[in-house]
């Protein structure tokens, strides 16, 4: 199997870029400050055990695809969201024309679908696109409800 590939980032308090990997068991931190590191990692169905199941932090699941306008709508919100989070999720993107079997897995039939899992179960499930402050409540509130119970 492909090893998953991390990505640069500047660090949101020194501005140090890092290197964060796309699969870890721990969460990343800046190599200057040690301040939380943002987790954004692109999967696919070779890659999407390794790099969603290798932590513990809850993962905001995005199954996309790049024809889909609600898809680009909704990504830079995700992606904000992620930094703000940064040490809390991690936001993993699929791409569900490069991975059939991953959205079989998770039974997309529109698109934008957002999953939020945590230790492999699924905590819940937003499907379309929504407002940043929208998919905030939701995330939030599936987070809340969702750790208490497991």
């Amino acid at each position: 199997m492909p090893k998953a590939v991390g990505i640069e980032v500047s660090c949101a308090l020194c501005g140090k870029k890092n290197r964060v990997p796309a699969a870890a068991t721990g969460i990343p931190h800046c190599g200057r400050c040690h301040a939380a590191m943002p987790w954004v990692a692109d999967a696919d169905d070779k890659s999407f055990d390794e790099v969603a199941a290798s932590t513990a932090l809850p993962v905001l699941l995005d199954l996309w695809a790049p024809w889909c306008g609600p898809c680009k709508l909704v990504s830079p919100a995700l992606e904000q969201i992620a930094r703000d989070r940064a040490g809390q999720v991690k936001l993993v993107k699929v791409n569900i024309d490069e991975a059939p079997r991953v959205a079989q897995r998770f039974e997309v039939q529109a698109i934008p679908t957002l999953v939020l899992i945590h230790r492999g179960q699924v905590l819940d499930r937003q499907i379309g696109a929504a407002p940043e402050s929208t998919l905030r409540a939701w995330l939030d509130r599936a987070l809340a409800d969702g750790l208490h119970s497991t």
